[in-house]
């Protein structure tokens, strides 16, 4: 994922989400074990696959743990981005019960979501073998949890689009019709970037061929989006445009278009729907001698 314009690292940030997910779930204090579990007891568990999927966070599940016990022993049976079959282990802990406790519905939280996510933008992967096209995620990300559900995507097989509103310049219809058109809007932008010394790639999306007509006249984007065109418009558009910027389809496009979509030639499709459209998947924490 790109993180150059971060002014945390990686850890830092994931430190940051774990640190906030504890306070909100425990607060002063995990009440329900502190009642009944001694502060010296020790106890183990494991996490338990409960329908098929992609499993994603492990990494980010073994910093909860330490983040709460920094002696806990967190031992992994598979990789990241694997997939797995209902009923399969794919970690055991060991470690103080109180911290298990504390620690585990946060760890499910996290993991059935990504896992979630991953399952699906494998999907999407898997439907595009043998063509040259990537699917992209969006912003469509829940608030506070943008670099989680990414990485999830990425474990996925998908490639990451803009983090956000800073490392991409993405010229959308509301931004088009405010500046006062599409040629007026990409000069600007051109002018912009040039006195900042900013060097950053500029999309513009096009909502019909007269529109692509026109970012092409303009020249000088590295990418066009073709928002919600259709099969015969979108071949047409990919054939206008040739190498003189890279294509993206986005609007509308499932798991059932994808194909015809990618078999349009077009080197990218975005997809919102594998960050905001997904159902967790079944995983279980559960205590073992």
């Amino acid at each position: 994922m790109a993180l150059d314009h971060f002014s945390l690292s990686k850890d830092e940030i994931l430190d940051k989400i774990i640190s906030w997910a504890l306070e909100e779930d425990s607060g002063p204090g995990d009440h329900s074990a502190l009642a009944c579990i001694p502060s010296h007891a020790n106890g183990a568990a494991q996490l338990l696959v409960k329908e098929d999927c992609v499993v994603a966070g492990l990494e980010l599940a073994e910093l909860i743990f330490r983040k709460v016990d920094k002696e806990i022993i967190f031992e992994v049976f598979t990789t990241e981005g694997s997939f797995h079959q209902k009923g399969d282990v794919i970690f055991k802990v060991k470690g103080k019960s109180q911290g298990l406790l504390k620690s585990e519905r946060i760890v499910l939280n996290f993991m059935q979501r990504m896992s979630a996510i991953a399952t699906e933008t494998a999907r999407y992967v898997k439907e595009l073998e043998g063509t040259k096209t990537k699917v992209l995620d969006t912003r469509k990300t829940t608030p506070g949890l943008r670099f989680i559900e990414k990485w999830a995507v990425a474990i996925g097989g998908g490639k990451n689009h803009r983090m956000g509103l800073y490392d991409m310049i993405m010229l959308k219809d509301n931004h088009i019709d405010f500046c006062g058109g599409i040629e007026k809007a990409i000069q600007k932008t051109q002018t912009y970037l040039k006195e900042n010394k900013l060097n950053i790639p500029i999309e513009v999306e096009a909502r019909n061929l007269e529109e692509v007509d026109e970012i092409l006249k303009a020249g000088g984007v590295h990418r066009i989006m073709l928002d919600n065109f259709s099969i015969e418009d979108t071949k047409t558009a990919v054939g206008r445009i040739g190498n003189l910027a890279e294509t993206e389809s986005s609007g509308g496009i499932t798991l059932k278009n994808l194909r015809e979509y990618a078999d349009c030639g077009v080197d990218f499709i975005s997809v919102g729907a594998l960050t905001h459209g997904v159902k967790n998947v079944d995983l279980s924490l559960k205590a073992i001698d």
